[in-house]
């Protein structure tokens, strides 16, 4: 244990909890503060138009001298995609294994940072001193190679953030989680566990990355046309299981999707996947193998309408277009809030006449542990005190359920939310205050420029349309010299409403005269007026709210 006597420890998310995606956990040891991982999310789809969102991290900037590292658990998108944003304020020491810190590097030389940025290599036997506190690792099982819980060593007991993790017997690459180091950890004394709730609603056990491999090879053995399989680019173990299916029925492996072939490229150059060197084949020389003699591996299992096996469905890809004869392998679950649209991409499939293989428990396995696995870690741990992390908050309850089911108090669980700050003094446990916290919105090249109020008018607009009234004025009389012009985008077709904007007119001639009458010549009192006139009159008559943007000119 730290023989430094800390005052006062402050645990708070600044993301992932009550949601999945943007992972961002804050330990404060005194002046020393530590961010484990820095995740981005994808829009839902209020979020009109954003690209990706990340955390507000306004108090990690305001504190810029006393974050000590950014330490990351492993290379998935939810848990490094917001570095290259968060590098670019907080110039500050990135800890991470061999495969997540490749990942990194890909990411933060398409954003111009790499030169800049302070890369450190870590493993699960690592043991740093950051500032003047000891950091240490230990090793996990998840659905990508090299990911790592976090032990931070304090004078009231350690603070543990488990990662993602489950208990594989069986893994892929044959590095089991460490199991006795989490034990000696938990009998040294652990103050706080921040815990993996994703699955914390699922029973039992979560299955072996291994019993996936038993099911796409029998897949790849019984089907005799071409296959193509969708997976997440990241999910290495899933990767390599295709490649020895792909080696047992001496077919030809063809990558394709952007993140897929920057992962398959990163993963093998750094050892991670094992292949011959003849097995993988350009995406173009796919056409020159009889079918039974191929396969695809690519991007797309969440039904994302740019991604390449979207593309591929809907005819639109340069070199792959899937028919009747080929027989597509969905080797994912859709994450919350994509069911929709993959039931659309497996829909497509299906009435392209493509044999699909989706919702199928032998070819996915959750990364995630379930129900046993989480009390497993909770009894390996034994902590004092226990923060359920990552997931929607039903999945943090059903997680304080289970933690209360191996003999935690109940006062000793805190189900927080972005930014509920918990501090531990002199071993005690209490909620104190929040930190500034929500989501920044990324778009295009904007990051945080699109707000409420942007997302406010682009679901308007979305909805009814716009109507834009355009008149000028002479600005000694204030009489009307042209217009109004009335100009509808997504409200009424012109054309087969000339009546409506003919009323239209007449209303905002009306109520301009009056206004002129009454001595009202300020414009934005004028364009309130004949806002608030027009939203009335097209509300009674159509029953739609569309954005009404009146330009008022003066000559």
């Amino acid at each position: 244990m730290s023989k430094q006597t800390t005052e006062s420890i402050r645990v708070f998310a600044l993301g992932g909890v009550g949601e999945i995606g943007k992972n961002m956990y804050v330990v404060e040891v005194d002046d020393d503060l530590f961010v484990i991982d820095a995740g981005l999310m994808f829009p839902d789809d209020e979020m009109l138009g954003v690209d990706v969102v990340i955390p507000d991290i306004s108090y990690l900037v305001e504190n810029e001298e006393r974050v000590r590292a950014i330490l990351l658990t492993h290379g998935h998108e939810d848990h490094i995609g917001g570095l290259p944003y968060v590098l670019q304020k907080l110039n500050v020491p990135v800890y991470g294994t061999k495969l997540t810190l490749g990942l990194v590097e890909e990411k933060l030389k398409e954003a111009g940072l790499i030169r800049s940025a302070k890369l450190k290599l870590i493993d699960s036997n690592s043991r740093l001193k950051l500032g003047s506190t000891p950091v240490s690792f230990f090793r996990t099982n998840h659905s990508i190679p090299d990911s790592v819980g976090i032990c931070i060593q304090t004078s009231q007991g350690f603070i543990v953030h488990t990662g993602d993790f489950k208990f594989d017997q069986t893994p892929v690459d044959g590095k089991q989680a460490e199991i006795g180091k989490m034990a000696a950890i938990g009998h040294k004394g652990v103050l706080c566990l921040l815990s993996d709730s994703t699955n914390a609603e699922r029973p039992g056990m979560t299955k072996s990355e291994t019993e996936v491999g038993r099911g796409i090879a029998e897949a790849f053995e019984q089907t005799k046309g071409r296959i193509i399989v969708t997976t997440f680019a990241s999910n290495v173990h899933r990767v390599q299981q295709v490649i020895h299916a792909a080696i047992a029925t001496n077919r030809k492996l063809a990558v394709a999707g952007r993140s897929m072939v920057k992962v398959v490229s990163i993963a093998e150059r750094l050892g991670y996947l094992e292949a011959p060197d003849d097995l993988f084949i350009d995406i173009e020389e796919v056409s020159k193998y009889d079918d039974e003699r191929v396969a695809i591996i690519t991007t797309g299992s969440q039904g994302e309408p740019m991604s390449a096996l979207s593309r591929m469905a809907k005819g639109a890809h340069r070199q792959i277009t899937i028919t009747e004869n080929d027989t597509v392998i969905i080797a994912a679950t859709p994450i919350p809030g994509n069911e929709r649209s993959v039931s659309t991409i497996v829909d497509l499939l299906h009435r392209i006449g493509a044999d699909v293989i989706f919702g199928h428990g032998k070819v996915h396995a959750s990364g995630h542990g379930s129900a046993e696995e989480l009390k497993l870690m909770l009894n390996l741990m034994r902590p004092k005190f226990f923060v359920p992390i990552h997931g929607e908050f039903r999945m943090q309850h059903a997680h304080k359920e289970l933690a209360k089911s191996v003999g935690i108090r109940e006062e000793a669980i805190f189900l927080v939310d972005k930014g509920e700050v918990v501090e531990f003094r002199n071993g005690q446990g209490r909620k104190a205050g929040k930190v500034p916290s929500g989501n920044v919105l990324i778009d295009g090249l904007g990051v945080g420029d699109v707000g409420n109020i942007v997302l406010r008018d682009r679901r308007l607009l979305s909805k009814d349309g716009i109507l834009v009234v355009v008149v000028t004025l002479n600005k000694q009389s204030g009489t009307i010299l042209s217009g109004p012009n009335i100009i509808s985008r997504g409200f009424v077709y012109v054309r087969e409403s000339e009546k409506l904007i003919e009323e239209a007119n007449e209303l905002v001639t009306e109520t301009l005269k009056k206004c002129v009458t009454e001595n009202v010549n300020e414009w934005s009192s004028l364009k309130s007026n004949v806002r608030e006139v027009l939203s009335r009159f097209l509300f009674e008559k159509t029953k739609r709210r569309p954005m009404i943007l009146p330009i008022i000119m003066e000559v």
